[in-house]
């Protein structure tokens, strides 16, 4: 066979083959190390005229980084677990949607775990279910610190269910503030009978919200006449909004805005103009509430902050080494035509 024949035979480079972060180096004139910091989401030194030539190298070769193997040279798989009880209620809806648009701006990804109940947690532990994550986001009320950091392996595990130990760091809304305007807007047009319209008792972040209302309400002169218990959803105010146990009273405060939009839609006559039957009161101020068929005066707090202390968290861990550092995010009164 001639020299000839056996250039023929040899086979080219494939052009699907993957170009690696040698071929960005190269193409960006400088070293593999300082391509690879270039393309890091952590944030490693590189200066910005070499950043923006290891970028355009890049998108030129449509190189695609290996987040394997960045994981075991970083330590980390830019995976942080979300854990949740479920995601029903409208204000999960509003602030999961902003939570993981900001957790992947800073390149990582979100997975949920869906507890449901304390059994499921013993479940999870029983079978030696885990997830390898750099992180653990816990909004579940089922799951304690010291529960969760088993589970993940992992001792970097935040509190956000107002449940937290000696170890852990927790951020939750501080609701006192919000509560306490919500109820003295209503003391001040003259109402001196309530309702209540409570999520699940059993949460410790529902306990302090109950105490704040009733305090408040103590202090305003205003008598709890009913106690009603749902579950944070709209099926669940609408169901209690129409039962027996509902009683007139002259203002109704519900824990969440779904639980008081379910009541809206039982009461709509009854809420209606000047002579009014009673005002209503939610929480969370959800997106739904800024439009006009649920115009529900609500308490509310800026989530953008509130996420911007989780990003802290993620971003920069020594701020928490401390160990249980409690961050609180004030809350505000939005008032609106239901009250």
């Amino acid at each position: 066979m001639t020299s000839t024949q056996e250039d023929d035979t040899m086979e080219p480079r494939k052009s699907d083959d993957q170009p690696t972060i040698a071929d960005v180096a190269e193409l960006a004139g400088v070293s593999r190390a300082i391509a690879s910091r270039a393309l890091s989401s952590e944030p490693r030194p590189v200066s910005a005229d070499k950043r923006e030539r290891v970028l355009q190298a890049a998108h030129q070769l449509g190189y695609k980084p290996n987040l394997l193997a960045r994981s075991l040279t970083t330590k980390t798989v830019n995976l942080v677990a979300v854990v949740v009880n479920h995601i029903h209620d409208l204000s999960d809806l509003d602030l999961f949607d902003l939570l993981i648009s900001e957790i992947q701006s800073i390149g990582k990804q979100v997975i949920f775990v869906r507890v449901g109940s304390a059994d499921r947690i013993e479940e999870f532990l029983r079978n030696g279910i885990a997830y390898h994550v750099d992180a653990a986001l816990v909004f579940s009320d089922f799951a304690d610190a010291a529960t969760v950091r088993r589970m993940f392996r992992n001792d970097r595990v935040l509190m956000l269910n107002g449940m937290r130990d000696a170890d852990a760091p927790a951020i939750i809304p501080d609701e006192l503030s919000g509560i306490a305007a919500a109820v003295a807007d209503a003391a001040g047009k003259g109402v001196r009978t309530a309702t209540l319209v409570t999520g699940r008792s059993a949460s410790p972040v529902e306990q302090t919200r109950i105490a704040h209302y009733k305090s408040e309400m103590r202090r305003h002169g205003i008598e709890l006449i009913a106690e009603l218990r749902g579950d944070y959803s709209y099926q669940s105010g609408r169901a209690l909004a129409a039962s027996s146990a509902w009683r007139n009273a002259e203002a109704v405060f519900c824990t969440s805005d779904a639980m008081a939009m379910g009541v809206l839609d039982v009461h709509r006559d009854a809420l209606s103009g000047d002579a009014r039957a009673f005002r209503l009161y939610g929480f969370d101020d959800v997106t739904l509430a800024e439009y006009e068929a649920y115009p529900i005066s609500s308490i509310g707090y800026d989530k953008t902050v509130y996420i911007k202390e989780i990003l802290q968290f993620l971003t920069a861990p020594d701020r928490f080494q401390s160990g249980g550092v409690l961050v609180q995010v004030p809350t505000y009164f939005v008032p609106r035509s239901s009250s």
